[in-house]
């Protein structure tokens, strides 16, 4: 279904088709950086729920799921863990990545019988595990290895490297190096504690005992050669590469992870896709992505930022390198000084020259350069000691991830390219696990692990769809989650009086789209004037930049309304995604006039366009497309007996390449209770990173803001008859399971502060859910080449031991394979049985009034991440700039100030503006 803002808007994660996730996208989790949220250490901490029992309601069905048992046979033993550092000969710390695993495959290849023949598990950086222990507690080797390309070997430079150092002293220091490996005894764990976590008694050590297992797979993977990116594992094969243009290629791969469930220790295996830069000559990459038809026309200030820290090979010594810059000058002008043997001073001591890069490869080297001499050198040094190569002696080592933000194209592409129907995941993970062979590793098998290579079977219910009613009591009918309002009016329709047309697009016909937009707005309730103005925009100002463009179509706009600008506005823009107009048309539009607007594409216009575009105006003017029948007659379970507030929470941070933008905290809230379709969102910037939302109250605020959660329970008071809400149910999404307890403790005190700070004796009951949808579980009907079907749901076997948890299918998957979205309840004073808050989660996939289909996250979190989309927009961040990362996510003293985000208007604020 087409949804004409959205395409203007970065898309959010739960649009991608469901198995299209790229790791790019899915950055990890970092440990929170802001501990000063109400921290109040003396206040007992609340810990996760349990599971008060699983749900009935619902057709009873058998499925597959991609977990995979897995037998533990040694129960008794312990994980020894140990503490690794490297050194060089003059006690200097190893550093760059890869180094590691070398280092340590070289010990275990020269000194494996005084490691007592242990095969162990190395993570690549500082911990090594192995199953006993090792026969001392501390243990010191050394080691040379041959070529080792570090950080080390690029300052002293490499073979041939004009860099003005020895070259007959670096041609040995490039040879080989000599590591120092200390190895110190840290920790004991039980391997019983995974038995433990199984029964639901998880620890510190259990968590720990579960990572050993899952570093074995990383180890595995490493020794196979593969792109490691956490869990996630990607080969180098042309047949896993697809390409998505300006020199990017997408890269299939799997994901493969330990996990302790009802059913017991399982492997959950699922396919895995992530960016890479195209291996090759460098240039070739540069010219690709800059769209270039030769290397003369590149834009060489923009090529220094996008090559930056990516790994090359010397194609004249086969030697690997970090590019760390550019040369200032062309490789025929940019010199360097280099000792000569064939020069003495009167000393009989070899003489410093000046020579230019090019002379000494061509003449000194005698090498061949076709077209570097005008181009400029790549610097693999610092910026002290810089070490130049000209760029057609340097290729791109493969599997290098391209970290910088996607274009929709590529996006798009990345997308079509990597879906996957249900039955042909269930082929491609068979075969991945069949040649992983897991059951051959020494260390899985010293652990006595067993991997079955079926998928499971589990039992899961399809829940009936929730009733929807439109407007005269009609009652919508769903089928395979899907509606429609054929012969149906909107349950609360709108009145469009007050409007105007402004039209960037050069070639369209207003005339015709606003009497068809007019007349199947008629048929659905909404009642339309013809626009009292159609405002066409200046041939001179077609090129000036969006936000000149935006100004002077309002003043053309004003000059039509000269007393009071009208209430709606549609917009015609001219480029269907991504067009650079979007942002500052909102900006102006909601926050300096408060003026209700619609932008639209009017490319390929046709009745089904327009009906979902009405769907979105309808809602934005107050309207409501659809309504819940429970909600209308009162009797949902649980909401409908008392006030009942919903909050839908997400932070929306900065794209890859720009990840020092501020981040963007969104909540929206339910108003007019007995209603829960209809939404009003409170947005807030705050530092880079930071996944806790630290605005949810703020007293005593200089600037007259107490905070997101003070502002929605004020207007939910106003909007629902002066009644408080004595239940409120909180929807939390984008946080990983390690940021639970921050969440529940940080998060949901400065809920219950603002609470108290409206009413001290005021003491709602509170449910808090997470919602994820960054997970790796699917589900499969067993023999069907079909998709689960809508209502799918999930509370046995695969969930968590002990906590309460369940996995839902709400929506149909009509593209790929459905990803279901885990619900986590972390917290319930309200009380819900389990069939009645699973009742609940799935009746509200169906209040999404974008559309007409069930969602696959409930409403008021799909609303959060788009109200935090949107406003982003308003404001670029230009003074933050994304490679300076000296603040990233701290928000302590030193911390740069975090630019505040234009206020919305007041006659918009309370809307659905977001939809």
């Amino acid at each position: 279904m087409e949804n004409p803002d959205s395409e203007l808007l970065p898309p959010p994660p739960a649009e991608i088709p469901p198995d299209v996730i790229p790791e790019q996208v899915q950055p990890e989790k970092e440990p929170e950086k802001n501990p000063d949220l109400n921290n109040n250490s003396s206040k007992p901490k609340r810990v996760l729920m349990q599971r008060p029992g699983i749900g009935s309601r619902g057709r009873k069905t058998t499925f597959i799921t991609n977990h995979f048992k897995v037998g533990f046979g040694n129960t008794s033993g312990h994980f020894y863990h140990y503490c690794i550092s490297l050194f060089y000969e003059d006690d200097r710390p190893v550093e760059g990545k890869g180094i590691g695993r070398k280092v340590l495959d070289k010990v275990y290849e020269t000194y494996e019988s005084e490691l007592g023949g242990r095969d162990f598990a190395y993570d690549g950086e500082k911990s090594l595990f192995t199953v006993g222990s090792l026969p001392r507690n501390k243990m010191v080797f050394t080691v040379v290895l041959d070529a080792v390309v570090s950080k080390r070997t690029v300052e002293n430079g490499g073979s041939g490297s004009p860099n003005g150092g020895d070259i007959k002293r670096m041609r040995r220091s490039s040879q080989s190096k000599t590591i120092k490996v200390d190895i110190s005894f840290a920790a004991k764990i039980p391997v019983q504690a995974i038995g433990n976590a199984l029964r639901g008694q998880e620890t510190e050590n259990s968590q720990e005992a579960l990572r050993v297992l899952d570093i074995i797979l990383r180890q595995i993977a490493a020794k196979q050669g593969c792109l490691l990116v956490r869990q996630s594992f990607f080969h180098d094969s042309p047949r896993n590469f697809t390409d998505l243009g300006g020199g990017v290629l997408g890269c299939r791969g799997f994901h493969s992870s330990f996990r302790a469930t009802q059913g017991g220790l399982s492997l959950n295996m699922d396919g895995s896709t992530t960016t890479i830069v195209q291996p090759g000559p460098l240039v070739d990459f540069i010219i690709a992505n800059q769209n270039c038809r030769d290397p003369f026309q590149v834009d060489w200030a923009k090529a220094k930022r996008t090559i930056k820290n990516l790994r090359i090979k010397i194609t004249t010594t086969n030697q690997e390198y970090k590019i760390t810059g550019l040369s200032e000058n062309k490789c025929q002008d940019q010199m360097f000084s280099m000792r000569s043997r064939s020069s003495k001073d009167e000393n009989g001591e070899a003489e410093n020259i000046e020579l230019s890069v090019y002379d000494y490869f061509v003449k000194t080297q005698g090498r061949k350069l076709q077209y570097s001499a005008e181009l400029p050198c790549i610097n693999v040094g610092k910026p002290k000691r810089p070490t130049y190569f000209p760029i057609e002696f340097c290729t791109l080592v493969s599997l290098q991830r391209y970290t910088k933000a996607l274009t929709v194209i590529q996006r798009s592409s990345l997308v079509e390219k990597s879906r996957q129907k249900p039955q042909e995941k269930i082929n491609i993970l068979t075969e991945t696990m069949k040649n992983n062979n897991y059951a051959a590793d020494p260390m899985l098998r010293s652990c006595g692990v067993t991997i079955q290579s079926q998928f499971t079977k589990i039992d899961g219910r399809i829940l009936v769809a929730p009733k929807l009613k439109a407007g005269g009591n009609d009652e919508l009918f769903t089928r395979n989650g899907r509606w429609n309002f054929n012969n149906k009016k909107y349950a609360e329709p709108a009145k469009i009086g007050d409007w105007a047309v402004v039209n960037f697009s050069a070639r369209c016909d207003v005339r015709n789209i606003c009497l068809d937009l007019a007349r199947i707005g008629e048929t659905k309730g909404i009642s339309f004037s013809p626009p009292k103005a159609v405002v066409e925009e200046l041939a001179q100002f077609r090129r000036a930049p969006p936000p000149i463009r935006v100004d002077k179509m309002f003043d053309q706009l004003m000059a039509e309304f000269p007393t009071e600008p009208p209430r709606f506005i549609l917009c015609l823009l001219p480029d269907r995604k991504n067009c650079d107009l979007y942002g500052p048309w909102k900006k102006k539009n909601l926050s300096e006039f408060g003026i209700f607007n619609q932008c639209m594409c009017p490319f390929r216009v046709n009745d089904q366009y327009l009906n979902n575009l009405l769907l979105k105006i309808n809602a934005k003017l107050g309207g409501l497309n659809s309504l819940l029948a429970g909600e209308v007659a009162r009797n949902l379970p649980v909401v409908s007996n008392k006030p009942t507030m919903i909050f839908g929470m997400d932070v929306s941070h900065g794209s890859p390449g720009h990840a020092d933008v501020p981040s963007i905290a969104a909540v929206v809230s339910s108003r007019h209770w007995p209603l829960i379709s209809r939404y009003r969102a409170s947005v807030r910037s705050q530092s880079p990173k930071v996944e806790m939302i630290d605005g949810l109250f703020k007293p005593g605020s200089g600037n007259n803001d107490s905070g997101i959660v003070r502002e929605l329970l004020l207007d939910f008071y106003t909007s629902s008859g002066k009644q408080k809400p004595s239940q409120i149910i909180i929807f939390r999404d984008g946080v990983s399971e390690s940021q639970f307890n921050q969440v529940l403790n940080k998060e949901l005190d400065q809920i219950i502060e603002a609470c108290k700070f409206l009413d001290e004796n005021w003491s709602p009951q509170f449910t808090l859910i997470v919602a994820q949808k960054n997970h790796h579980t699917k589900f499969f009907l067993e023999g069907s080449q079909d998709n689960v079907p809508p209502g799918t749901v999930i509370d046995t076997q695969v969930c968590h031991p002990s906590n309460n948890d369940f996995y839902m299918c709400a929506h149909a998957g009509m593209i790929g394979t459905t990803r279901p979205t885990h619900y986590h309840v972390l917290y319930d004073e309200i009380g819900f049985s389990a069939d009645d808050l699973q009742e609940l989660v799935h009746a509200l996939s169906y209040v999404y009034q974008r559309s007409n289909n069930a969602i696959s996250i409930v409403a008021p979190v799909r609303y959060a991440h788009l109200a935090a989309s949107l406003v982003s927009l308003f404001k670029k961040f230009d003074e933050m700039s994304e490679t300076s990362s000296s603040h990233g996510g701290v928000t302590g003293v030193g911390a740069p100030p975090v630019p505040e985000l234009p206020k919305l208007h007041k006659n918009v604020c309370c809307s659905m503006f977001f939809v």
